[in-house]
């Protein structure tokens, strides 16, 4: 149990801490449970920038969400903002026989702070005790009825109170409340309230949940002041991806960048109002623009003396300026942007200049966020009273607007942007993001990825995976292979639904071909296809275990013929030649195959592996979310022969299902036509093609595969049966059986 909060004074550290140097104080993770798609997660910040990442509806939105919710006054809670699970718990309730105060549901939001010895002073209010040891600090708060017995009496009175229609009206009319939730859709703010809490790290597991029977210290409400400490410690501002920029005049919500520059303006007036060199051009522009207007207007004026107006005993009329910093940008001056000359002479007031709506959307957006930032940091340091130590800025989306080299200038300088912070005071940033470009100009470790749980019944939850940790966990030269790869290639690996690791270039080209025509409704889904080839693909096992991402892995068996030494290790680049995967005692050269899944070295061995056994299953889980995909026997016939024959790559497999389509004159360009065809047997063409594909120009045979009208060629069938997989994994049924036309039948 937590004792009594020490007896400090607010704002002074004890005398032998008052010494040493001061460092900063920073959010270092939060822990939120009920909200939206968030039923339950830890998501660890850096302690620079965190960039949050994911597929679609997978969370992101939410964990920044919910930082205005319980920091930002003015912004309410709804029902909706409660996970969909806590709706039935509401309905399901029985106000005769629950526990209203242990059963309704609540929304946690825990904060847990690094504090370093210099800056125990900012947080004495969250210290669990005089014994604190340099634990994280932790805050937890919690959306929670203000009295559950009397929501409960409010609730039934309402129902008592409502009016019924007439048992035989037929009126869709539905009296309100139907049920709790109905009554909280309307009474949510009158019923609930935030309620604050001290947590005791010590009191806590390893990743900061607290221990069954620990009851945390309440410091309050926000009627007793403790929503004050909070805003006192932690200031949040957020940068929305819905700027509202325009390449036209502003009209109705468009904001052209003028305006924005001249609400900066405005914040920080105090700050230039004893500029008198500014005041002096000001009042000389004045007393000038007056003597303009007094002859301009005299012959008006005096034509209204004549009329007997203002009259001896009234005053005259005069038309004056009135000129002051407030309004001078907002009403007159607007952003220009010079344009560079061609001899390359430096920018001077001569230099040709356009309005700002004649430069393009993103370089304006860019300097349009420099601007928002920096008036979040000048207004988080003029904060009335004490300067909140912690400062968050939350940037949804900077991508918008913004070309590939924009993107990766922001992601790169907008740390640079900010001033340095006294001492003892630290701004930390969150960026949420689709953009690859963004993405890997940071390492590893900034990510945070938003994923869908995939178990039982979460349809609606989401899990974060701290690529931190795996950064740590993996081995260099692996690591620098997959962030290297990644930055170059600027794949979609963190945004999409599933991904596809393929061979080569074929099976790149070649694959969304055939789930046009087959798997239409996977379309639906965001695939990313990565070309990473057999001898690499098994480099991604960690990375793609440890996001849970659905994985197919389309490959080749890649046969080679047995070793003489049956104890040696054989490579096809080291003797080991390649030969048909119908050789007895053929092995494969595929080190996907080899060293990932299935960890098998003989073709017979792989061919013989039932489907179900292609998947890869995690320790403790029944079901596994990577499936390997390679040749498999296929019926073939030619001649009048016909039997089981398997492929070794890609191409000798699509030849063999696709006989007499490949061997048909008119189809020569494709690349797989055998002279003499009709003379030879089945066994004869089988060795044909090996050799043909062995020395084929395998980009003219897709791109020729891609431009034929003629779509009666089939896909090989293990393409098929790995897409079938997928369209399992992905869609809701019974739409992944009905949805396309190939698969096993």
């Amino acid at each position: 149990m937590r004792a009594t909060p020490p007896t400090y004074v607010v704002g002074q550290a004890p005398k032998d801490l008052q010494k040493m140097p001061r460092g900063p104080v920073h959010i270092k993770s939060f822990r939120v449970q009920n909200f939206r798609r968030l039923k339950n997660v830890r998501v660890d910040l850096d302690k620079q920038t965190t960039i949050f990442v994911g597929a679609n509806n997978s969370g992101k939105t939410s964990a920044t969400h919910v930082f205005q919710r319980f920091l930002d006054p003015k912004v309410r809670f709804q029902i909706y903002d409660f996970t969909a699970d806590c709706w039935d718990v509401f309905n399901s309730f029985d106000p005769t026989a629950g526990n209203a105060e242990m059963d309704l549901p609540k929304i946690y939001f825990d904060l847990w702070f690094e504090v370093d010895d210099d800056n125990m002073h900012r947080v004495l209010d969250l210290l669990p005790g005089l014994d604190w040891n340099g634990e994280p600090v932790g805050l937890r708060m919690v959306y929670a009825p203000r009295d559950p017995s009397s929501l409960i009496e409010n609730y039934e009175k309402a129902r008592k109170d409502r009016k019924l229609p007439d048992e035989s009206s037929e009126s869709a009319y539905k009296p309100w409340p139907l049920n709790l939730t109905d009554y909280l859709t309307k009474r949510l703010a009158t019923e609930y309230e935030i309620k604050y809490y001290v947590l005791d790290a010590r009191q806590c597991d390893a990743d900061l949940i607290p221990k069954v029977g620990y009851i945390p210290f309440h410091l309050g409400t926000n009627a007793s002041g403790a929503g004050a400490m909070v805003s006192s410690l932690i200031k949040v501002d957020f940068l929305n991806a819905q700027r509202h920029l325009t390449d036209a005049e502003s009209h109705g919500r468009a904001e052209d960048l003028s305006r924005r520059l001249s609400r900066y303006y405005q914040r920080n007036l105090q700050k230039f109002e004893t500029d008198f060199g500014a005041l002096s051009a000001i009042a000389n522009s004045e007393s000038a623009l007056n003597e303009h207007f007094a002859q301009a207007f005299d012959s008006i004026l005096k034509s209204i003396e004549h009329l007997g107006y203002p009259g001896a005993s009234n005053a005259g009329l005069v038309v004056k300026a009135s000129f002051n910093m407030q309004n001078m940008l907002s009403t007159s001056a607007r952003v220009h942007y010079m344009l560079p000359s061609v001899n390359g002479a430096p920018l001077s007031e001569s230099s040709q200049v356009l309005p700002d709506q004649y430069n393009g959307l993103g370089f304006k957006n860019l300097i349009y966020m420099a601007v928002e930032i920096l008036d979040f940091h000048h207004a988080w340091e003029d904060v009335e009273g004490e300067q909140p130590p912690v400062h968050l800025i939350m940037i949804e989306e900077p991508e918008a607007h913004l070309h590939a080299q924009l993107q990766q200038v922001f992601i790169r300088r907008v740390f640079e942007l900010l001033p340095e912070v006294k001492p003892g005071f630290h701004t930390q940033m969150v960026v949420t993001t689709h953009s690859s470009h963004i993405l890997y100009e940071s390492s590893f470790q900034p990510i945070r990825y938003f994923c869908r749980n995939r178990g039982g019944q979460a349809v609606h939850r989401s899990e974060v995976k701290n690529l931190s940790l795996f950064y740590h966990g993996e081995e260099e030269h692996t690591r620098d292979f997959l962030q290297q790869y990644l930055k170059l290639t600027h794949c979609d690996l963190f945004f999409a639904d599933a991904a596809v690791l393929v061979e080569g270039n074929v099976e790149r080209l070649l694959l969304p071909l055939i789930i046009e025509r087959k798997f239409p409704a996977l379309k639906a889904s965001h695939l990313t296809i990565l070309e990473v080839g057999g001898a690499f693909a098994h480099k991604f096992q960690e990375l793609l275990e440890f996001l849970d991402i659905t994985t197919l892995v389309i490959t080749d068996l890649d046969s080679v013929q047995p070793p003489e030494d049956k104890g040696a290790e054989v490579k096809e680049s080291e003797g080991g030649h390649a030969c048909k995967a119908t050789v007895p005692r053929a092995i494969t050269s595929n080190e996907t195959l080899k060293q990932w899944f299935p960890k098998l070295a003989t073709i017979e061995e792989l061919l013989d592996l039932p489907d179900s056994e292609k998947v890869v299953k995690c320790a403790g889980e029944s079901d596994g979310n990577i499936r390997v995909a390679y040749q498999t026997r296929r019926p073939a016939a030619w001649g009048g022969d016909t039997a089981d024959l398997v492929g070794r790559t890609l191409e000798e497999a699509f030849a063999l299902e696709n006989l007499a389509w490949t061997q048909d004159s008119s189809r020569k360009i494709i690349g797989l036509s055998i002279p003499k065809s009709s003379q030879l047997a089945l066994e004869g063409m089988h060795d044909a093609l090996f050799t043909r594909v062995r020395n084929l120009d395998k980009t003219r045979f897709v791109l020729s595969l891609i431009a034929e009208q003629d779509m009666a060629w089939k896909p090989p069938q293990y393409i098929m049966d790995g897409l079938v997989w997928l369209g399992e994994r992905l869609l809701p049924q019974p739409a992944a059986t009905t949805s396309w036309t190939g698969g096993n039948k």
